[in-house]
């Protein structure tokens, strides 16, 4: 489960009070509703499919896998499909490598998603160790699944447009090290902020 509604509010309440363009758009914008996902490998097969593809195909895809391995998506069921099988439920050669990388580290214990490190970096460092997952996936998982407080997608376009919004720095869409380096003051709370930021960016007063 991600971050609660009142860890959210509570988060953006405190850097509001520390930073007036933060609390100018909370203002406006109003506080976000929660996001959140399972903690498990079957969110992380979620982003697999999901991968450079629309939220309809993704979901055509996720069907066909229901139905051909159980709506429990056991590892062990999806390592025991050959390649035109995944194929037919509309996996690509890609994918199906990436699918069966996470399954494997599940299914033989090397990656246990239930004892992640405490330390953020660390449990960003051992998900991608899962072939197809990058930083910014883990750092999702570890936001919207776990609900730590302090994950900061710096390398999200989104969250870089809306920060230099709410930030005012400028027309030009600050760099994934600015918006880190601006977000050093917002710890503990970068979460909460982060959620803000995707809140925020289709809105034309911010």
């Amino acid at each position: 489960m991600g971050l609660t509604a009142a860890q959210i509010e509570t988060a953006l309440d405190d850097l509001a009070s520390h930073e007036p363009k933060i609390a100018a758009a909370l203002k406006v914008a109003g506080y976000p509703e929660p996001r959140s996902r399972p903690t498990g490998y079957i969110t992380l097969l979620r982003t697999i499919v999901g991968q450079q593809v629309s939220v309809a195909a993704a979901a055509s895809v996720w069907r066909k896998l229901e139905a051909e391995l159980g709506e429990e998506m056991e590892a062990k069921e999806l390592l025991a499909r050959d390649f035109d099988t995944l194929r037919a439920c509309g996996l690509s050669r890609q994918k199906q490598g990436y699918a069966r990388s996470l399954c494997e580290l599940v299914g033989s214990g090397a990656l246990n998603l239930d004892t992640l490190p405490a330390d953020d970096e660390a449990a960003i460092a051992e998900l991608t160790t899962i072939k197809g997952i990058g930083r910014w996936s883990a750092e999702i998982y570890l936001l919207f699944a776990e609900g730590r407080t302090d994950i900061w997608p710096a390398g999200d376009l989104a969250v870089q447009k809306a920060v230099g919004r709410i930030m005012q720095l400028g027309e030009n869409l600050p760099s994934e090290k600015e918006v880190r380096a601006v977000a050093e003051a917002w710890r503990p709370h970068r979460g909460a902020m982060a959620v803000f930021a995707w809140h925020t960016y289709n809105m034309d007063a911010i």
